[in-house]
């Protein structure tokens, strides 16, 4: 039996040991966990396949945001990931790796695909035989539908609140936000979660050229990299989770980034996968052209120069970048 160094043992050592698909029958999981698991894989210059099945979501539904972002997931040739929506639910945590799709290694117990699970919390996973392990998962198989299928949103209830506006009364969720707001947490009031809101100008009111949001706008650079620099009272606490983690972000008009600390301290927010995603949807937010430095009249013009981020989850946040005051 496994009691530590999850991570390490369950989802990366088979890799090392020639492994180069990864089956997952969970009944949790995050999308920041499969990304953070991929990358750090992709780190070794290792490259695998996940094939990922929720289980839980027939009786608990999904949250909007790890539903968006298991499908931008799965528009990869890396990932795919299904929910089981015909009951009973699976609570059952399965992990089958498989070379030349034979099962070489299997590892079943408590731990959720999931950070927290593979982090944070005590959890145990145990040596199984992979191929009945790998029978079991194909037997689960039948009951699931892919994320991505039009029929998805039909089967199993992704958590949307529309009603949230009227009940949070706040003037930066403006009507289409409430739509894209969900209850991962259980809550339905922001109000209620924690909340930082963060400016873009540097304290003499200016906005930086070269870092922030214009990042790229240095030679040898692609231009539109940003990242959003945090201040040190963000930075020094646990708002957002400490490097290596992921976290996957909902924002006010519907989409979704996946994101993770960077620099010293971790004193910053970006897009590991690509820097540019960052920089590419504040300027079409802001009306800039790509490629174009932002300059502060932008801001202005736009009316305004800060984002908020209400903490959902370790794993979920809610951006808003609106302007409607």
């Amino acid at each position: 039996m496994i009691t530590s160094d999850l991570f390490e043992e369950v989802l990366i050592k088979p890799v090392l040991a020639g492994a180069d698909t990864l089956r997952v029958l969970s009944g949790y999981a995050t999308p920041a966990m499969a990304l953070r698991h991929i990358e750090s894989l992709n780190n070794l210059e290792k490259f695998v396949c996940v094939e990922l099945i929720v289980g839980m979501p027939v009786v608990d539904g999904i949250s909007l945001t790890n539903h968006k972002g298991f499908q931008d997931l799965s528009a990869k040739d890396f990932f795919q990931c299904s929910y089981i929506y015909r009951p009973p639910a699976v609570h059952s945590k399965v992990y089958v790796w498989l070379k030349d799709q034979k099962p070489l290694a299997a590892f079943a117990g408590s731990a959720n695909y999931t950070q927290n699970a593979f982090g944070k919390q005590r959890e145990v996973l145990a040596p199984c035989d992979p191929n009945l392990c790998d029978t079991y998962i194909t037997n689960i198989a039948a009951e699931s539908i892919y994320c991505n299928h039009n029929d998805a949103d039909q089967l199993v209830q992704i958590y949307n609140d529309k009603l949230l506006t009227r009940r949070l009364g706040l003037p930066h969720v403006p009507p289409e936000a409430a739509e894209a707001l969900q209850t991962a947490s259980g809550q339905a009031d922001l109000t209620a979660l924690p909340q930082v809101c963060i400016s873009f100008l540097a304290n003499d009111g200016t906005l930086p050229q070269s870092s922030g949001l214009n990042w790229g706008q240095r030679d040898g650079r692609e231009p539109n990299q940003a990242y959003i620099k945090l201040p040190s009272v963000v930075y020094h606490v646990d708002f957002f989770p400490q490097r290596p983690a992921r976290f996957t972000v909902l924002t006010d008009d519907n989409k979704t980034l996946h994101c993770a600390r960077a620099q010293d301290h971790g004193k910053a927010i970006h897009t590991p996968d690509d820097n540019s995603v960052m920089g590419k949807y504040f300027r079409q937010r802001l009306a800039v052209d790509l490629g174009e430095a932002v300059q502060k009249e932008d801001l202005d013009r736009y009316g305004r120069s800060d984002v908020c981020f209400w903490k959902i989850d370790d794993e979920t946040y809610f951006m808003d970048f609106s302007n409607a005051y």
